[in-house]
């Protein structure tokens, strides 16, 4: 607990820093090497065995998320490029998918545990969108205001961390009933219940504070599907790695094992919410 409390205390400013004082450019390289790390750690997942294969894949993601960047415009909007509203898009259909995953744990592993490439599949699907989203909220009226991007991925992030933490300290207090035993054993229904909770009032407090541009009530309904889409962030890669016989995506961050660990909920929050917020076919929100 002490070590993850650290590298909260050190992680937590930086992350701030990047959001606010680099420029997009700095903001994408920054994001494009989280996801690199993040593919290299997802290889153990696929169960890669050697770093060589790893490396291929991460390789292969570079070059996707490389591909991504130079067929969009500078002079264009994230959001307004076809591939990017696809992306996006498919991503709302994968996380549907690791949703009936999750329920149907662990019969639902016969389809995919044997699959490499599939599980590769997986990976991909799990880190393209998540790119794309960062970068599409961050360029977010990005003309206008500067930071009105900025803005909208720390409210994610803060519903992020303030759900975990009220998960983690409620499930710890109060936790008897268990959410999803055959996925992640120490996850409760009252550390459910507890984050779920602390996340929309910390939401609430930071909603009256921050320059957050959108109607109370899609901000509402936005802010209570993210809570609940942590979760299943969460609960995917937990099941991947209990599949593939790992407690820790990697060794990165002291306290907290890997890259993924710590963004196993953003990986879903952030492309859905970002389809929620920008897409026009969520309008009726």
């Amino acid at each position: 607990m002490k070590y993850r409390l650290i590298t909260a205390f050190i992680l937590i400013p930086i992350v701030i820093s990047v959001l606010f004082l680099l420029p997009p450019i700095g903001f994408t390289f920054f994001t494009f090497m989280v996801c690199i790390l993040s593919a290299w750690e997802w290889g153990k997942l696929a169960e890669l065995n050697s770093n060589k294969q790893r490396i291929w894949f991460a390789i292969l993601c570079s070059l996707l998320l490389i591909l991504i960047m130079l067929s969009i415009p500078s002079y264009q909007p994230f959001i307004t490029i076809w591939k990017i509203k696809y992306i996006l898009l498919i991503s709302l259909i994968w996380w549907l998918v690791a949703l009936l995953l999750v329920l149907f744990y662990p019969r639902s592993a016969m389809l995919w545990h044997k699959s490499k490439l599939l599980l590769l599949v997986f990976g991909i699907l799990t880190i393209l969108p998540f790119f794309c989203g960062m970068l599409a909220l961050r360029q977010y009226h990005y003309t206008i205001n500067h930071f009105t991007g900025s803005w909208w991925i720390l409210y994610i992030m803060v519903q992020v961390w303030s759900s975990d933490s009220g998960a983690y300290i409620f499930g710890h207090t109060l936790g008897r009933y268990k959410l999803a035993p055959k996925v992640s054993p120490s996850k409760t229904w009252e550390g459910f219940i507890g984050g779920f909770i602390t996340s929309i009032v910390i939401s609430w407090f930071f909603i009256k504070y921050a320059p957050l541009e959108t109607t109370p009530r899609k901000l509402l309904v936005c802010s209570i599907m993210t809570t609940l889409i942590s979760v299943l962030g969460d609960l995917t890669e937990s099941m991947f790695k209990r599949e593939a016989g790992i407690k820790d995506s990697g060794y990165l961050i002291p306290g907290h094992g890997g890259i993924l660990d710590r963004i196993d909920s953003l990986t879903a929050v952030v492309p859905i919410f970002a389809c929620m917020m920008l897409l026009p076919i969520f309008n009726i929100i």
